[in-house]
């Protein structure tokens, strides 16, 4: 396998034994370990290599232990510490890497839960850790613009002076990417007045920070969709659409929002990313067949159904995400009964893309 799909193996081992681990250690031997092995590329049972309960002393401090030494012709080169992984990683968590970090020769520094692994090295002050990473690699969710950077830290490749030269931009652009996707989640009040005051010439009172709350979120949000519709339309090829369609339908669907007027309908609701961009997947395989804004979504309590028209006698598919471990795709026949298939990714949607474009067919005709 190559390196990415060395990776994506490793995030489907942890998105399948998340909820069995429970502890530091179980997290250092289910997911770490593998990591260090698989991904970096070091042998874990080798001490020139990888040096467990790594002890130097640091001023008073005294048998202090680091969980991971990485080594490199006998000398440090990576230092890790470990957290179990129902803890979320905080800066609290790397007081022992920010001391053995001054004293050791290493210049790269990991404090991880298994599923998250943010890499610190020395920008701010030579042989003093940084506060903020340079680079944080979130198995859950991997940042593909990423994957040449880790490969810089694998055994084979190592390469220390690329890594640091790279570590500035690295850690800045991957800060704003956060605060970009915060700001989309939930804005703060400096980004709404940011967007109000471009497209609004009133004052920004109390009242119209409220009302531009909700129109910048929704913005925003619909503005996400388009773009991911759009790569994917462009990855199948669906660039054309039949022309032909019924006045009946056009009116049905342009008299109402679509996109994200949904999300409202029932406050009792939660609509998950994952539901979203399972929608985008179905929506632009059936863009082969129907033009885009004809195919909505509708959450509900059980499922989260994609249908044609916005009609609940038109359904093209239901996602089945609501449980803990295993997700579902719902298809359905020529009499409207719903078979359920299993899926470990949303990647394998594209599986069943021929039913789901037959269905579409069986309604337009």
């Amino acid at each position: 396998m190559d390196f990415a799909e060395l990776l994506t193996a490793m995030a489907t081992k942890v998105r399948n034994q998340r909820d069995a681990i429970q502890t530091e250690e179980a997290t250092k031997n289910a997911f770490v370990m593998p990591f260090i092995s698989s991904i970096l590329g070091y042998d874990v049972f080798n001490p020139l290599e990888v040096v467990p309960e790594f002890t130097a002393d640091v001023g008073i401090k005294r048998g202090e232990k680091i969980d991971y030494a990485i080594m490199r012709d006998g000398e440090v080169q990576m230092l890790i510490e470990c957290k179990k992984s129902t803890e979320p990683l905080k800066i609290e968590h790397a007081s022992q890497l920010f001391r053995y970090f001054a004293v050791t020769n290493a210049r790269i520094a990991v404090l991880t839960n298994g599923e998250t692994y943010q890499f610190y090295t020395d920008l701010d002050a030579p042989n003093r850790m940084d506060e903020k990473p340079f680079l944080v690699l979130d198995l859950l969710d991997i940042d593909e613009t990423l994957i040449p950077e880790l490969i810089k830290l694998t055994k084979d490749v190592f390469d220390l002076d690329s890594i640091i030269s790279a570590a500035g931009e690295l850690k800045y652009i991957g800060q704003i990417k956060r605060t970009i996707a915060a700001q989309f989640k939930d804005p703060e009040d400096d980004w709404i007045r940011f967007f109000t005051t471009r497209v609004y010439d009133g004052a920004f009172t109390q009242k119209v920070r409220e009302q531009f709350t909700t129109l910048v979120t929704k913005a925003t949000k619909q503005f996400l969709n388009d773009q991911v519709n759009d790569r994917l339309k462009t990855a199948l090829g669906a660039s054309s659409f039949p022309i032909a369609e019924s006045t009946a339908a056009a009116e049905a669907v342009t008299s109402r929002p679509v996109a994200e007027d949904d999300l409202d309908r029932d406050t009792e609701l939660e609509t998950t990313l994952e539901e979203l961009e399972g929608y985008q997947i179905v929506k632009a395989i059936a863009c082969s067949e129907v033009r885009p804004h004809r195919v909505v979504h509708r959450d509900a309590k059980s499922y989260f159904a994609v249908l044609l028209d916005d009609n609940n006698r038109k359904p093209i598919a239901r996602l089945h995400f609501n449980g803990k471990r295993q997700k579902y795709l719902g298809l359905f026949d020529a009499d409207k009964n719903e078979t359920r298939y299993a899926i470990e990714s949303l990647d394998e949607i594209y599986h069943h893309a021929s039913a789901i474009r037959e269905m579409v067919k069986a309604y337009e005709n």
